[in-house]
Parts: structure tokens; C-alpha cells; sequence
């Protein structure tokens, strides 16, 4: 695996860690209303802020790009690591979906969202290289082995002399 692995896992769930401290920031200086249409205070059921459904959410990414970091040392095969990426990217878009849906509401600034999307997309990025099949490995052949190459070019034939001279000329010179 690359050298990167973790870090791509670990920015994403940093990027989702900072979208949480302007939430909880934002979300304390927001007036709630007095009563919400479930007759609860604080605008939710039971009086909790609707931002705090981001939390659970950004735990579970967090959680998910940690095991990708804790799978990279281990060097797990291209199957186990594209379980863990899908993973990831599935609560991360989880994640990503909330703030969208819930930005005016919990104040969310539109360089969290931005930010938030761009990590999305390099971990998409990211997960279509490694789930994608591994590349046939390449069987070396006698010309590999003695530094020859495979095919007759112009480059490694004599013009005039030889097998390949014909009235015209050398056919592999043209």
C-alpha cells in the first residue's frame, strides 16, 4: 500500500472534527425555538439541538479512516483495504450529507461544506484505486532476461546487409 493510506483516512476525519467544533459552536450560539411541533423545548425531541445528530456521525468516520490508518501497518490485501475505504467513504458521505441538509440550521460555514466535499471526492478518488483489480503481473520472457529486444525494428538491424536486404532496401528501414 501507499505511504499515505492513513493520512488520506486521518485528514478526512480531522476535516469532520473541525465541521463538529463550528457546529458545537455554532449550535451554542443559535436561539432554538421555545417549543418545537413535537412540543419539546429546544426545538428537537426530547430538547437536544438537531446538530447534535452530527456527532454519532462524525464519530462512526472518525472511527472508520482510524481502522484504515491501524489496517495500513498491518498491510492487509487489496480486498480487506476496499472494505475498509468503502466503509469509510459510506460514513464520511453519511456525514457530508448531514451538514448539507442541516447547514442553515446548525450554522455550518460554507468552507466546512466545501472543505468537507473536497475530502469526499479524494476519498472516492482514493477508493476507485484500490478497489479496482490488481494489474497481471508481467512474465518475463528469454529477450526480457538477456537485455534483447522481442521484434526486429530499423534500430537494431544493419541496412544493406543481411537477411532483410532486398532490392529496395532493408523493408524494416521504412
Amino acid at each position: 500500500m501507499k505511504p499515505g493510506i492513513a493520512k488520506l483516512g486521518l485528514a478526512a476525519a480531522m476535516l469532520l472534527a473541525v465541521g463538529a467544533g463550528e457546529i458545537g459552536t455554532a449550535s451554542a450560539q443559535a436561539p432554538w425555538p421555545a417549543a418545537a411541533p413535537g412540543g419539546a423545548p429546544g426545538g428537537a425531541p426530547g430538547g437536544a439541538s438537531p446538530c447534535d445528530g452530527f456527532l454519532p456521525l462524525r464519530n462512526d468516520a472518525q472511527k472508520k479512516g482510524m481502522a484504515i490508518g491501524v489496517a495500513e501497518k498491518q498491510h492487509p490485501d487489496r480486498k480487506q483495504m476496499c472494505k475498509l475505504v468503502t466503509a469509510f467513504s459510506t460514513a464520511e458521505e453519511k456525514a457530508l450529507k448531514f451538514l448539507q441538509a442541516n447547514m442553515v440550521w446548525c450554522g455550518v460555514p460554507q468552507q466546512a461544506i466545501a472543505a468537507a466535499k473536497e475530502a469526499h471526492a479524494k476519498t472516492l478518488k482514493f477508493r476507485e484505486a484500490v478497489c479496482a483489480p490488481a494489474p497481471e503481473p508481467h512474465i518475463p520472457t528469454l529477450s526480457d532476461a538477456i537485455g534483447t529486444p522481442s521484434l526486429d525494428t530499423a534500430k537494431n538491424t544493419k541496412t544493406n546487409t543481411g537477411t532483410f536486404n532486398t532490392l529496395t532496401g532493408n523493408p524494416l528501414d521504412k
